[in-house]
């Protein structure tokens, strides 16, 4: 079944946890990246961006700094604003964004070209190294915050702009002699064109992301094409990964398995996923499930980052996932956040939605800090700061959250997917409201011809319960689809206090409850939410007599703050029973886990190296207390471990 979402202005949030994040973008993140895009937040690496544009526009002079992706930055953290415009007025924010957009106009060239480096640093290569440099990718993120902001305040400006860049890139690129058959070396634009494509009708943007989408990987090779042309060796940044770095080792409907830099993949699977849905290409689709299958059941964490190695930020092989030397870039998790909600509106299976909730509650919240001030760009699963300190292998890691990056790519984008948090919630067929993800909230949606009302009432993911209130204008027929979590063993659902038989209603993981529905009709939907101990596939050979824990979509860790060092020689018996409790005292208000568990006892060792193994080993009994994986390291910094040893 096919749906779209609902938009975000018709989606008004009271969750505890969505809602305050969605404030804390408006009122501290945005002020803050505002801040550090302007170059005026001491003791981090300068972002250079607002410099770059205006010395581009002519505004001021200099040479251009930063990494060639640098505007990118700038497009995501106006994208992020614009949804803050979609929910609510701010007279202020918007004047500073219309500021940035005659700033971001005036720099664009009379051809309808934009990109500062170019513009300021080598006018005449544009084009020349699509590989490399980043070019698309910049294009794609613009268009993404010139259709937002179009749709947010109704101001054509930005988008006109865009429009004028994109028809220049169609021009530019193409099938016929004349063109580039050029694709960029970082996907993005692929589903940036569809997303001009929907807010301006224009056909050609579709029909330029499909050319990108099948152009990749063919042969004679355009990246060797290119090099040559600028008389360079055929070699990559990342010469020994080739190809695969960009996902351009195969056309992309010969592709089987999630290879090559992470973020990258998964903007194109999310760009191929909306060319196939918008074209009805169903071998296209039936590509992205099977990469999709490749990324979800043998390349992801439980936390929902992908990404397992630093060397090219990069997929490896199937099963190879390491807790301390991950990768799990947080743009990662947000693309695949892109990717899973892309394909559950092409084909309404809950799996879809299950990742997009997990990647959400741990890989996403995971890469910002409680109070919008510092970001995580890597997200392991086990942090040993010595180590991290010593090992050059490890040196990705960091055990505290950073102020920026000179590569600053995540923390705008967490921003902007926070502050558009209510796209992901909902979605509506021609007489099917689907519920994808709980939260307190207010949707309204047309069903049958006729506007519909959902009110959630919970306090997911903390507590079990949720109420979905129907409002329709008035009594008609039609189905209210909720997802039944594939985390939850025992769901039970009842509309009106009566109880309904999910083994009857119940499809690709919805529950479809179809009825005349009146005014004040109201659906309990139970999901037990017990700690559960999760186990890894043996094939993941570093999770061996390891358990996570987890209690409904969310991922729990030690950390050195609770359970003093040397987490590894915790070790929790099978038969430890764990218990649940709500602190309203302590990050945010969380619910902890709690339990008794074994810890060695290092002292017999003496200070020898090796001894004789005693089985059991000595040990003392401990509490242990678990806290949510994304709230980590808000505290004191130290130690971090979420598969724990079991006895």
């Amino acid at each position: 079944m096919k749906a779209k979402p609902i938009p975000l202005q018709s989606v008004k949030l009271q969750d505890r946890i969505w809602q305050s994040r969605f404030q804390l973008v408006r009122d501290e993140v945005i002020p803050y990246q505002w801040d550090a895009l302007n170059d005026r937040i001491p003791g981090v690496p300068p972002s250079h961006a607002i410099r770059n544009f205006r010395i581009a526009a002519g505004e001021s002079e200099g040479e251009f700094k930063g990494f060639v992706f640098q505007d990118s930055d700038l497009a995501k953290w106006l994208e992020a604003v614009a949804y803050v415009l979609a929910v609510e007025p701010n007279p202020e924010l918007e004047k500073t964004a219309d500021e940035v957009i005659d700033l971001i106009a005036n720099a664009q060239q009379p051809d309808g070209y934009l990109n500062t480096y170019f513009t300021i640093a080598e006018p005449d290569k544009r084009w020349t190294n699509l590989r490399d440099w980043h070019e698309l990718y910049c294009a794609g993120h613009m268009m993404e915050a010139a259709v937002a902001y179009y749709e947010a305040t109704g101001k054509r400006k930005l988008l006109e702009v865009m429009c004028r860049f994109a028809d220049y890139i169609a021009e530019t690129f193409g099938p016929e002699p004349r063109k580039l058959q050029g694709y960029p070396g970082h996907p993005e634009i692929e589903l940036a064109l569809v997303r001009l494509y929907h807010g301006t009708g224009g056909e050609k943007y579709l029909k330029l992301s499909k050319y990108f989408v099948d152009q990749r990987g063919q042969e004679p090779h355009w990246y060797d094409i290119e090099a040559q042309r600028r008389g360079d060796v055929p070699k990559y940044y990342f010469s020994d990964i080739g190809y695969n770095y960009s996902q351009a080792h195969l056309p992309v409907r010969q592709q089987e398995t999630a290879e090559g830099h992470s973020v990258r993949a998964l903007y194109l699977f999310s760009g191929m996923a909306d060319v196939a849905v918008e074209t009805g290409d169903e071998e296209l689709l039936e590509v992205c499930r099977r990469l999709w299958d490749n990324v979800t059941l043998r390349r992801m964490y439980i936390t929902g980052g992908v990404g397992s190695e630093r060397y090219g930020e990069r997929f490896t092989f199937d099963y190879d996932l390491p807790n301390d030397r991950a990768y799990t870039e947080t743009c990662a998790s947000i693309a695949l956040v892109f990717f899973a909600h892309r394909m559950l509106q092409a084909d309404m299976d809950a799996k879809y939605a299950n990742v997009m909730e997990r990647a959400l509650y741990n890989g996403v919240l995971s890469g910002i800090s409680l109070d919008g001030k510092s970001f995580f760009y890597v997200n392991p699963l086990e942090v040993w700061p010595e180590a991290g300190r010593v090992r050059h292998d490890l040196q990705h890691v960091k055990t505290e959250r950073q102020g920026w990056f000179a590569c600053a790519c995540c923390p705008p984008n967490a921003a902007r997917l926070l502050a558009s948090i209510g796209r992901y919630m909902y979605s509506a067929g021609e007489d099917t409201a689907y519920i994808h993800l709980y939260a307190a909230s207010t949707a309204e949606l047309v069903l049958a011809g006729m506007k519909v009302r959902l009110i959630q009432e919970t306090d997911y993911p903390w507590q079990e319960k949720v109420t979905i209130k129907v409002e329709p204008e008035e009594a008609r027929e039609f189905a209210i689809a909720v997802r039944l979590p594939d985390w939850c063993e025992d769901p039970s659902l009842a509309v009106n206090g009566k109880e309904a038989d999910l083994t009857q209603a119940t499809s690709r993981g919805y529950a479809y409850i179809r009825r005349t529905w009146q005014p004040g009709d109201t659906i309990e939907l139970t999901l037990p939410m017990p700690v559960q101990r999760i186990s890894a596939n043996p094939k993941v050979r570093e999770n061996a007599g390891r358990v996570a824990l987890q209690r409904g979509p969310v991922v729990y860790c030690l950390e050195e703050v609770d359970n003093g060092p040397n987490l590894s020689a915790v070790i929790l018996p099978r038969d430890s029973e764990l218990s649940a409790q709500w602190r309203s005292d302590l990050l945010g208000g969380v619910v902890t886990i709690h339990g008794k568990a074994l810890r060695i006892d290092e002292d017999r060792w003496n200070g020898k190296l090796y001894m004789p193994a005693k089985a059991p080993p000595a040990t003392r009994e401990i509490e242990i207390t678990a806290v949510p994986y994304s709230t980590w390291c808000n505290r004191k910094p130290g130690e971090m471990l979420v598969w724990i040893r079991e006895a």
